[in-house]
């Protein structure tokens, strides 16, 4: 004011925006000032004595006036709306409805039957636009016509009777705009907001939420064709991967990918799905800590997600992505819900030594991160936004589901205690094996109902899991040692070539398979030795790897060579399908030996069948020299390494299984990966024993028999 200049900001229904008032030069008794709005969203070319008559935002003609007739472009657009399969008239004057939501996976469905669009980062509105009156609506149908007073006038010039799907957005709608976003609404900047529509539900008298998606996105193309900034129509492609790559381009969240033939259903589900190259999700607030150095307000969020009807989580803390502004509404916020206790569940140790002020879950916000580390919390977290437009409620609807009590485990397996069904499934309808459709939920269904088959196999040895986040059309890795975040998994040190130790993965019960399943682990890939005893090995596995040109037949024959070969030494062996292109050959050792031995073996083993019929065997990993042969591997005998277990499924299309046979089956069985997700459950309830019968109670030496081997055939030793 000393100065003469005072900038202000108006939320009234009329004046909205930044305004200016200025103190003129004129000379007189009392000061002059003038009064002028600024040049933002909310300038408009009235006059000042224009406002004192002008009606509210979305208001429209006075009741009881006569409507305008429809304009001819309206009549044409309404008939073709009537046309299209799906539509139905309505005497229904449009209004809220639920807004169709889209469900997060990791991968990009494939297929020609999908349009894909960009992820605006805004807020998501539906418009409601009668003769009378524009009203906009936010997702959970709080009322936010009068925040944007120059989207309705955009929507009254359309000049329709319709109900419309978009999102709010600030600047080119990135992350990065988000902040502007939230600011132009709450009137500390003046950015220009576009509304983003990408659906319709409603035209006249034509309900179109049962026609195709790709008809209403047309129609609504066609609507918004002569429509000039703030509406902005969503264009699509049908390049789900280029969509991707120019989402993350641009700076934007995402993609969301529509399937073109479904109709517009309330709530989430299926039909639209979201893929992220940025992970967020929303957590509650329970409390903050205090600011350091020279941050005002408070230091970090402490955040949790719900757990059932009334448990809680803690999910760790974020102190980073805060502007001021945003420190300042959060600490007005949260002030009035400070309390004295944590919620239920949640301790001080929890979040470390600092001081920390509690509050009531109420408030929502959405995160940043990288996944979770340690004791699962997260990673790298940065704040986006707080979600005023979610609560609490919707986020306990929406938490991992533990599984059912119904299917724990029989007494008589490892974990068959309660701890497996504390082990939460998350991203249940996450496509994993795309090319057939299967979702997360039945891959998790599959390893439950085979644990009584599938823990003899791991519990108790060191194993790697190959774990696929995204599906396993995207990159897979192979993991040894502990993912962060997991409370069920075990681990066993390690000694490791060099001189180190590390910590390998151990699954000691059921809850600590399933928990693996949970962090999306699809195969299981044990030691051939035990966690207490590393160093001695109690199976030798044969891997026939058919090259190029190698028909199944010559693999069912060159296994049972194996067997043969092996019976004339005096050791009983077992047969499997891998699961991918050949067979597995298992030899159960009791006493265990050490590995220099087996591994001298297994090589010996192998090139003597390789020398001995060259045109059918090599025992070199080398692809060149395996056209039209079989490659014996005996390197999965070494210490460290690891073959696949029976009944693991395989990251392979149509979600293959390693299954375990009797021998006198292997001539039914027609190629490795016969059984699958589908029927290996199937196979396993026929049988009244396990294929392999008593294979941990064959007691064979493999000392004497080597002793024997390497006297008759004085090879170098294996290096």
């Amino acid at each position: 004011m000393a100065r003469g200049h005072l900038r202000f900001q108006l939320f009234g229904g009329k004046l909205r925006g930044g305004w200016h008032l200025v103190r003129s030069g004129a000379r007189g008794r009392q000061p002059e000032w003038l009064l002028f709005k600024a040049r933002d969203a909310y300038a408009a070319p009235l006059e000042a004595d224009d406002l004192l008559d002008a009606a509210p935002p979305g208001r429209g003609p006075a009741a009881g006036t006569r409507p305008r007739p429809v304009p001819v472009r309206g009549r044409r657009l309404l008939a073709a709306a009537a046309k299209l399969p799906g539509a139905r008239r309505t005497r229904a004057e449009p209004a809220f409805h639920a807004p169709q939501l889209a469900t997060l996976v990791e991968a990009v469905p494939d297929g020609d039957g999908w349009l894909h669009e960009a992820k605006w980062d805004g807020y998501r509105l539906i418009a409601q636009l009668a003769r009378d009156r524009v009203r906009l609506w936010s997702r959970n149908a709080l009322e936010w016509t009068q925040r944007l007073p120059a989207i309705v006038q955009a929507l009254q010039a359309l000049d329709v009777v319709a109900v419309l799907d978009g999102e709010l957005v600030a600047g080119a709608g990135r992350q990065q705009d988000f902040g502007l976003l939230q600011a132009s609404l709450s009137g500390e900047r003046a950015a220009p907001l576009s509304y983003v529509l990408f659906d319709i539900l409603q035209l006249g008298d034509i309900d179109v939420r049962g026609c195709r998606q790709d008809d209403r996105k047309a129609l609504l193309a066609t609507l918004l064709e002569s429509a000039s900034p703030p509406l902005v129509y969503s264009s699509h492609v049908a390049d789900g991967q280029r969509a991707l790559a120019m989402a993350v381009e641009r700076g934007l969240e995402g993609i969301i990918s529509k399937r073109a033939a479904a109709a517009y259903r309330s709530g989430r589900g299926d039909h639209w799905r979201k893929v992220k190259h940025l992970m967020s999700d929303e957590f509650v607030v329970v409390g903050f800590t205090a600011p350091k150095g020279s941050r005002s307000g408070l230091g970090a969020l402490l955040l949790a997600t719900p757990v059932g009807r009334r448990g809680w989580r803690y999910a760790g803390r974020v102190g980073s992505g805060f502007n001021q502004y945003t420190l300042d509404a959060l600490v007005r916020r949260l002030s009035p819900l400070a309390r004295d206790t944590p919620v239920p569940a949640i301790t001080a140790g929890a979040v470390g030594p600092c001081r920390v002020q509690w509050v009531k879950p109420v408030m929502v916000v959405e995160v940043f991160h990288h996944g979770t580390g340690n004791h699962g919390l997260l990673r790298q977290a940065s704040f986006k936004t707080i979600r005023a437009d979610r609560n609490v409620a919707e986020l306990r609807a929406a938490a991992p589901v533990p599984v059912p009590e119904e299917h724990s485990m029989p007494d008589h397996m490892p974990g068959s205690s309660a701890a497996a069904t504390d082990v939460a499934l998350t991203s249940p309808s996450r496509v994993v094996y795309p090319d057939a459709g299967i979702r997360k939920q039945e891959v998790f269904a599959y390893y439950r109902d085979m644990l009584p088959w599938l823990l003899p196999e791991v519990v108790g040895r060191p194993v790697s899991v190959v774990r696929c986040p995204q599906g396993t059309q995207r990159p897979c890795f192979f993991q040894k040692h502990l993912p962060p975040g997991t409370g069920h998994v075990g681990t066993v040190p390690i000694e490791e070539e060099g001189g180190t130790r590390a910590d390998y993965i151990v699954v000691r019960d059921a809850a600590g398979l399933l928990e693996l399943v949970q962090f999306n682990a699809l195969e299981f890939h044990p030691w051939g030795a035990r966690a207490d005893a590393p160093d001695l090995a109690d199976r030798i596995v044969f891997d026939l790897d058919p090259g190029p040109g190698v028909a199944w037949a010559r693999v069912v024959a060159a296994a049972r060579q194996v067997r043969d070969h092996l019976r004339e030494l005096g050791l009983e062996s077992f047969v499997r399908t891998s699961g991918g292109k050949g067979l597995h050959v298992v030899v159960p050792l009791r006493p265990a030996c050490e590995w220099s031995q087996v591994k001298a073996f297994a090589r010996a083993f192998a090139e003597a069948m390789a020398t001995a019929d060259p045109l059918a065997y090599v025992a070199t990993a080398s692809k060149r020299q395996r056209k039209g042969r079989i490659f014996i591997d005996y390197l999965r005998n070494g210490r460290g390494a690891t073959s696949v277990a029976s009944f693991s499924l395989r990251a392979r299309p149509g979600a293959p299984v390693a299954m375990p046979l009797r021998w006198e089956e292997l001539g039914r069985v027609r190629r490795a990966d016969a059984y699958d997700i589908a029927s290996a459950p199937r196979r396993m309830k026929r049988m009244k024993q396990h294929p392999w019968g008593d294979i941990d109670r064959i007691r064979q030496d493999l000392a004497p028999i080597a002793a024997r081997l390497a006297g008759r055939n004085p090879r170098r030793p294996d290096s």
